[in-house]
């Protein structure tokens, strides 16, 4: 059960990147702006098939020996555990890498042809596209923190049912690994680490709130709908993830005051399936904001003509993951290379929303 849990998680991981170079906004090309009318240039679709067939075959490659591994050399259950929560990390690390690959060949190409050369770079906005957003409201984000209050007062009337040693760390196999002796704070350790999650997730949700809707001069139509569903859609993402690591949490500490009373296959399913969820949950945003490409076409002969093109932002996209722009007010953008948003690096109250509820959990973890 438990191997089949990580094959299918595995699995998402493996299709979610190598879907990325075709769910991503057209006019960038492994982290770089490319004009609209190039978008179906043969070179830069051949790197995507490249990409795609690469990171299927290495990572099934990976997937296959870790499944021969297990079945003929019969690891012990520590070092099993060990390697299927490694696994994940294997086909990451092949992705990221084959991205580097194809991004220096993509910016080679674009200096070479000089794409952007005598051309005009626009910025465009609409000033009433901001009524049309859909993004969850901030009050939404507290029903996780009402479950989190309902979980502090659980553990405080209960206080005196729980173990003379609390956990304090689980392994990959979802057991405790590591213990401390019961206090009122240790108890609560669990359920504040958890609020300020919960916290975080709300800022982010705020934040993206209020950052800019960067729509594109070539495809004004598709990118304004692309946009807003993007922010929709990773607005209810985040609140999915929120409720679900409350659920996770909750369990966790339910784990602790009944120790005996739950199995052990109970234990090591729920991480796995926490993380199944949030994938399905990844690819389903992916889906919902990248299948708006059905109209790109059109698009492109539309309004893809002539000079005029969208602004080439290439400098402020340092190996077109990091975004460093003291000019642009937005905290976080939308990335260039996965789903979803990432931060601003110039921004420093970026720093504060995520940086400062780290601490509260590296603070409460220590003491």
């Amino acid at each position: 059960m438990e191997l089949m849990l990580l094959f299918i998680t595995v699995g998402f991981l493996m299709v979610m990147q190598i879907a990325i170079p075709f769910i991503v906004k057209r006019t960038v090309v492994f982290g770089v702006t490319i004009p609209v009318d190039e978008v179906r240039n043969k070179q830069l679709l051949r790197y995507k098939k490249l990409y795609a067939i690469s990171t299927f075959m290495i990572s099934s490659l990976a997937l296959g020996l870790y499944f021969i591994w297990t079945t003929i050399w019969t690891p012990a259950e520590s070092h099993l555990i060990f390697g299927g929560f490694f696994l994940p990390f294997v086909i990451l690390f092949i992705s990221l890498s084959l991205y580097f690959y194809f991004h220096m060949k993509v910016t080679a190409l674009k200096q070479q042809n000089q794409w952007f050369k005598d051309r005009r770079q626009v910025k465009v906005s609409e000033l009433n596209i901001r009524s049309k957003d859909e993004m969850l409201p901030w009050i939404a984000y507290l029903i996780p923190m009402v479950i989190t209050a309902g979980l502090i007062v659980f553990t405080l009337v209960n206080y005196s049912g729980f173990p003379d040693q609390i956990p304090t760390h689980w392994g990959p196999d979802g057991k405790p690994d590591a213990f401390t002796d019961k206090t009122v704070l240790t108890v609560l350790t669990l359920p504040l680490v958890l609020l300020s999650m919960n916290a975080m997730f709300l800022g982010i949700n705020e934040m993206t709130r209020n950052s800019g809707i960067k729509l594109s001069a070539g495809n004004v139509k598709a990118s304004r709908v692309r946009q807003l569903r993007l922010r929709k859609y990773t607005s209810w993402l985040l609140f999915f993830i929120s409720i679900l690591i409350s659920m996770l949490f909750t369990f966790l500490q339910f784990t602790t005051l009944y120790e005996n009373s739950i199995s052990d296959l109970l234990i090591i399913t729920m991480p796995l399936a926490f993380s199944a969820l949030v994938l399905m949950g990844t690819v389903l945003l992916a889906v919902k904001v990248g299948k708006k490409d059905s109209d790109f076409d059109l698009e492109i002969i539309e309004e893809g003509s002539g000079d005029v093109i969208n602004a080439d932002e290439d400098r402020y996209w340092k190996g077109g993951l990091i975004y460093f722009n003291p000019d642009d007010p937005s905290i976080f953008v939308e990335k260039r290379f996965g789903v979803g948003w990432t931060l601003n690096f110039a921004k420093p109250l970026g720093y504060i929303i995520l940086i400062v509820p780290l601490l509260v959990i590296v603070i409460i973890t220590l003491i």
